[in-house]
């Protein structure tokens, strides 16, 4: 599987009792899991299936940011 360096944020759902990985820099990019590992592992496909959709579809794919750090 690749390793993408887009930041994904992963937080706990109370609700649905899940991990959710949030990936902010692909526009509706997101996955859970029962763990953080098994989000970040969904996620990193999620990215992969965005990216592959979006070149199908003729729309540019972000180059990923880093962290941006407020002064």
């Amino acid at each position: 599987m690749n390793e993408y360096k887009y930041e994904v944020v992963v937080y706990w759902d109370k609700a649905d009792r899940i991990f959710v990985a949030d990936v902010p820099e692909l526009p509706g990019c997101m996955a859970h899991g029962q763990t953080k590992t098994k989000a970040i592992q969904h996620a990193e496909a999620a990215i992969a299936l965005w990216i592959q959709t979006a070149r199908a579809d003729g729309i540019s794919v972000p180059e990923p940011r880093g962290r941006i750090l407020h002064a």
